[in-house]
């Protein structure tokens, strides 16, 4: 390393945000971007430490301590090159990623970790700046045609590793621009879309077609896709949403996170949703069911719509702010997180159930609630819930959103077209080398491991062209990670 002892000269800085009171009235990017200098100090902290763990936490095998080494002496096209060999958004990891790889840093043993996360959107970013990222033109094309569906970030990652492969690839999308969740599911101030637009001008100009607000196995039938692409990706995602059936369910203001955000984004885009469709948090009291973070998103999203107060509510314990027996390094911890969004304003409650919806002339108006614990467990020592006698109570609501996670993606249209075989969770199932039950029909991201990260989606995007470049041509150059 370019400083061995940098981790002990200089302390774990992050990049600050925008203040409060400027960032609520606006949806533009939270975080405030670093000088090139402090990215360098924090990038000599990455130590040389033998074994990086940091490698066996991200899920992408970024090259972590070369890129922190060359980025600490200043060669940021070498830093560059070792970034994107492994990681084909880079800009949209190094803001969204919860950094995985940061929680398996040999330095946080017995120190902050490395800022990884931050160092890596350094890099990017600087890149860009520069000048150093361009398109790469494909000479030799294999005469291969693949149908990748779904625009997200598993799509994306894996209509990307074709190109490079030489294969002709065409991406279709049902919405009206392509991003998937990056471009509908995250906020602006998270993820500001013009990151996403950039990226794809640049691989439109290396070759691959995007086919906007076209529905595949509706207006592009499955019979045409399986005739006319020698291979077909299946990346649409994990869109069922997770419904709260209880008591009240049907009343007027309660919708799903993703819906909310959805149009969240739309409005923020420019374009225009009729006031019969509009989902508004002004001037609202809004309860957000779901402690995650695309619960904290919408807590972000309420408070820049003007709602008069927030509350998100969770049924879990409130996690511990340390590591604890059951989470040892360099194990990926599920400690308390605090958000931009958090910091924002609203309130937090832990270890509630919500048991009934209760309304007025057909609308939200009140949630009855209950405490729980879980200090029984079952036979197979899992937590048992249990509610807490006495403990009952109301909060008042004029808006709810359900933020319960994902259940499977769609069954209905291309999969049931196609007669994909799916798994016990209604994923869909494929075999060791992505391929699904249909020959030449392969899968990846949220469609096929379900619910999860925007960085398990790169890899899975990335592994899936690996096994469709093979399937194709009988050998592969790509890279499996």
């Amino acid at each position: 390393m370019g400083d061995p002892r940098g981790f002990l000269k200089s302390a774990r800085q992050s990049s600050p945000y925008r203040a409060v009171c400027e960032r609520i009235k606006d949806f533009k990017e939270v975080s405030v971007p670093r000088p090139e200098k402090r990215s360098q100090e924090q990038a000599s902290r990455c130590m040389d430490c033998s074994t990086p763990f940091c490698h066996w936490g991200c899920p992408i095998g970024n090259y972590i301590p070369e890129w922190n080494d060359y980025m600490f002496r200043g060669n940021w096209k070498a830093a560059l090159t070792l970034l994107e060999a492994t990681n084909n958004l880079p800009e949209i990891t190094g803001r969204v990623c919860p950094a995985l790889c940061e929680y398996a840093c040999v330095l946080g043993l017995n120190d902050d970790a490395v800022t990884i996360r931050e160092n890596e959107l350094a890099v990017i970013e600087l890149g860009f700046k520069k000048g150093l990222i361009k398109p790469s033109i494909i000479s030799k094309r294999t005469g291969k045609k693949i149908a990748v569906i779904g625009s997200g970030p598993a799509g994306l990652s894996c209509a990307s590793q074709l190109n490079k492969a030489g294969h002709s690839v065409i991406v279709f999308e049902r919405d009206k621009k392509p991003g998937g969740i990056l471009r509908y599911g995250i906020p602006d101030f998270k993820l500001e879309k013009s990151l996403i637009d950039r990226r794809i001008d640049i691989w439109k100009k290396e070759g691959i077609v995007f086919e906007i607000g076209v529905n595949a196995g509706i207006d592009y039938p499955s019979g045409k896709l399986l005739s006319e692409f020698d291979a077909i990706c299946l990346a649409g995602g994990a869109r069922v949403s997770r419904d709260l059936k209880i008591n009240g369910r049907e009343l007027k203001g309660i919708y799903f996170a993703m819906d909310y955000l959805t149009q969240s984004n739309v409005r923020s885009s420019g374009e225009k949703v009729s006031k019969d469709e509009l989902i508004d948090a002004k001037g609202k009291k809004v309860v957000v069911i779901g402690g995650g973070d695309t619960g904290a998103d919408c807590v972000g999203t309420a408070h820049r719509q003007g709602a008069t107060c927030v509350a998100q509510i969770e049924v879990l314990p409130r996690p511990y702010e340390c590591r604890t027996e059951t989470y040892l390094w360099p194990k990926y911890p599920l400690l308390l997180k605090t958000t931009s969004s958090h910091e924002e304003g609203g309130e937090r409650h832990w270890a509630v159930l919500t048991k009934s919806f209760v309304g007025e002339k057909g609308s939200i108006k009140k949630l009855s609630c209950v405490k729980v614990e879980f200090s029984e467990m079952d036979a197979k020592s899992c937590p048992v819930m249990k509610e807490i006698s006495g403990s009952e109570f109301e909060i008042e609501a004029d808006m709810v959103i359900l933020a319960v996670g994902f259940l499977h993606p769609e069954h209905s249209g291309l999969l049931a077209d196609l007669s994909i075989e799916l798994d016990k969770r209604g994923n869909v199932k494929t075999d060791e080398n992505y391929m699904t039950s249909v020959k030449k029909v392969f899968s990846a991201g949220d469609m096929r491991r379900g619910q999860s990260l925007v960085v398990w989606a790169i890899s899975e995007g990335r592994k899936s062209a690996y096994c469709i470049d093979k399937y194709l041509m009988g050998e592969s150059g790509l890279p499996f990670m």
